[in-house]
């Protein structure tokens, strides 16, 4: 590496809207990018197995994918105080992620070498998607861009040194472990072959089944296709990945495509802006909300319509019966096991699935090391009690048939904890009351409601009533859908 080069990467602006990351994160080819990135991470041994020990990427893929986007807008941000907060979120997160994969290896996710593996390929996928789309960028640019992923490292470890100083060296470093580490884990196996065939529909999207699935049966194989194709040809051989003939040009199709988006004006693309709204749930009071739910509406009208003029199709047909025992606004056990509890979507309820609640709510509601601490051992209390009421075969687990044969109330003394937790991390003042600023934070910019108490102020006692009779009264006519249960 030449002085001049250097002096060049240490002196370009690192994080902010200058920044090499910055003028990719809008860039359309970025969700290409970061697909193919989450495929070689998942393909490390470690990693593969705490994704599929504690990771809600399958059961709530389009709410990892907010907070990854929320996180890496907080660590690449200008605000130093922030990223070093999110520094230590994160730190706080992945300490609690450790165990064995299924061949008795232990992970642990703050392995040192790991979380720099992560980064790597987040670095070697947006130099990729630029080669494959016909942009290459040229090495000035690379050293940039290098040098703001190993100090986005070095924030998280506190220093970048398991990733090599030279971009040469880099290359080489990424090469061996492609070659030599890498393997055809189950999480990398779901991801390719399970997530694009059966993912879930964007909250916003979730009143449009058919619709959804007849634009995923398409889609999706289309993008395991592609993700393949965009491999290292070493991994792809090593994990035994078919690739399907015309995949290496319909792979460069679609990044040439998504390419082309540098020629829209600056601003007609935000990837903020497009997972918000995905984000946002039917019954949200957000415009852009309302605005896509009278669109629905406008168009199954038009849909019924049609079918009454045209002879083709036949009646559909009455819809599916309310489930036995169920009544308006609320879930079939079933239903609250699959959408609420179940939040790794492994088809059992333990100790990963409420950690993964606590980590959302933590995430969500911003809150300290104190706060989150106390939130995730109610939710350990809770576990303890769950297992112990539930876990009729002592497996360790409950299964969907153990939690329907029971139907059990769950709103026991650790759930009620939970809730005093909660409501105790939203009343800043601690006057014993949320007024309605606190309402509203909590609200607006956790579950995206605007709700106002009656009399301007909620106590404990009816913060508590309305979490539990969500989480044990399995109501559907809640706030807290769009942070539990929606996808």
């Amino acid at each position: 590496m030449t002085t001049e080069t250097t002096d060049t990467a240490v002196e370009a602006p690192l994080f902010g809207p200058e920044s090499e990351f910055s003028a990719l994160f809008d860039d359309p080819r970025w969700a290409l990018a970061m697909i193919r990135a989450t495929v070689l991470e998942a393909a490390h041994p470690q990693i593969g197995a705490a994704l599929v020990d504690n990771s809600t990427f399958v059961a709530h893929p389009w709410r990892r994918l907010r907070n990854t986007f929320l996180s890496m807008r907080r660590m690449f941000g200008t605000d130093v105080a922030e990223r070093e907060r999110e520094a230590a979120r994160l730190n706080r997160l992945h300490a609690r992620m450790s165990g064995s994969d299924s061949r008795g290896r232990a992970y642990d996710a703050m392995d040192r070498a790991t979380r720099a593996w992560v980064v790597a390929t987040l670095f070697e996928s947006a130099v990729t998607m630029c080669r494959l789309s016909g942009q290459p960028l040229d090495q000035d640019t690379m050293e940039r861009m290098y040098a703001e992923y190993r100090t986005f490292l070095a924030a998280l470890d506190g220093d970048a040194a398991e990733l090599p100083e030279d971009l040469n060296d880099f290359w080489r470093y990424f090469d061996r472990v492609v070659e030599n580490e890498l393997e055809n884990t189950e999480a990398a196996r779901v991801i390719l072959y399970r997530l694009f065939d059966h993912l879930p529909a964007p909250a916003l999207l979730a009143g449009a089944p058919t619709l959804w699935a007849a634009g995923r049966a398409v889609a999706g194989p289309l993008l395991g296709v592609i993700t393949v194709a965009s491999l290292p040809e070493p991994y792809r051989r090593r994990a035994g990945l078919p690739e399907m003939p015309g995949a290496q040009t319909l792979m460069q199709g679609a990044y040439l495509t998504a390419g082309l988006a540098r020629f829209l004006p600056d601003g007609w693309i935000s990837a903020e802006s497009i997972i918000e709204v995905l984000s946002l749930s039917p019954g949200s009071d957000d415009p852009r909300a309302r605005t896509v739910a009278a669109l629905r509406a406008r168009m199954k009208r038009a849909s019924a319509l049609i079918r009454l003029l045209t002879p083709l199709g036949g009646d559909a047909g009455p819809g599916p019966a309310p489930s036995a025992g169920t009544g308006e606004g609320r879930r079939s056990a079933g239903e609250f096991f699959r959408q609420v509890l179940d939040q790794t979507g492994d088809g059992y309820l333990d100790w990963p699935d409420l950690a993964a609640m606590a980590r959302e709510l933590s995430t969500r509601l911003d809150l300290d090391e104190p706060e989150e601490t106390r939130l995730y051992d109610a939710f350990a209390a809770w576990w303890r009690e769950l297992q112990a009421a539930l876990d009729t075969d002592g497996d360790g687990r409950v299964s969907a048939d153990e939690y329907a044969a029971a139907i059990p109330s769950l709103a026991g003394p650790a759930l009620i904890r939970v809730a005093e937790v909660l409501f105790d991390a939203t009343d800043k003042d601690g006057s014993g009351s949320i007024d309605a600023d606190e309402h509203r934070t909590l609200f607006r910019t956790a579950f995206h409601r605007d709700l106002n108490p009656t009399d301007g102020a909620y106590g404990r006692s009816t913060f508590v009533g309305d979490f539990l009779s969500f989480m044990s009264g399995r109501r559907t006519s809640t706030p807290y859908d769009p942070l539990l249960a929606d996808a």
